[in-house]
């Protein structure tokens, strides 16, 4: 209970955190800053609709390529459940305005 309560040992907890903060932002900042034009989702998905008009000859290689797609973004991004929006606007919908 003693050590809680020493301020050299509180001042080296907070500049050990200090230094932790700093080289999280620096990371977060590399990656934001250090990230390539290819990084950006909107860009990705305009290439991939792209690919996929290009390819519109084949249905499967399309719906191929889409569940693909959809399957990076819901790993990589924060991507809304459909279903249970859809669900809820249908909801609202139904009961009409107040």
């Amino acid at each position: 209970m003693a050590d809680d309560k020493d301020p050299l040992r509180q001042l080296k907890d907070l500049t050990r955190l200090k230094n932790q903060l700093e080289a999280i932002q620096k990371r977060v900042e590399t990656e934001v800053s250090g990230s390539s034009v290819l990084g950006s989702p909107f860009l990705k998905g305009f290439l991939v609709g792209y690919v996929v008009a290009k390819l519109r000859s084949s249905a499967f290689l399309g719906v191929l390529l889409g569940t693909a797609t959809g399957i990076y973004a819901a790993q990589s991004y924060q991507v809304p459940n459909i279903e249970r929006t859809v669900k809820d606007c249908m909801s609202t919908m139904k009961k009409g305005p107040k």
